[in-house]
């Protein structure tokens, strides 16, 4: 069983930059997609980014594409999510995610089978 452990979270300004990293334990990880998620305070959780086990193409929500960065490292059991041009509504717990599914609906919340305990970001504008 795959567990997943996120860091990297914190305070931040807006325009600033952080990277998470969501280490996961558990000889599956290579196989396994993952995906980055995001809850704000009151709202529905939401997704922001995945890749697929391979490291192919990512996939992002719009409101990130091109200031936000998935990638996994195998050899370290590690996904990350390099967070640039931080704004205020970027503020939410970020929940890494890790699906055994195939490739597909990576937006879904239930294509994920673990998920990790959430790291809180929060932007200051």
């Amino acid at each position: 069983q795959v567990q997943l452990v996120e860091s990297g979270g914190g305070l931040v300004q807006a325009g600033g930059s952080l990277r998470l990293s969501c280490a996961a334990s558990g000889r599956t990880f290579s196989r396994m997609n993952m995906g980055w998620f995001r809850q704000a305070l009151g709202k529905e959780r939401e997704f922001v980014a995945a890749m697929s086990w391979s490291g192919g193409t990512p996939y992002y929500v719009d409101s990130v594409k091109g200031r936000f960065i998935i990638s996994r490292d195998n050899a370290k059991n590690t996904v990350y999510l390099q967070m640039n041009s931080l704004k205020s509504e970027d503020t939410a717990v970020y929940y890494c995610a890790a699906s055994s599914a195939s490739w597909g609906l990576v937006a879904d919340t239930y294509r994920y089978d673990i998920w990790g305990q959430g790291t809180q970001v929060t932007v200051s504008s």
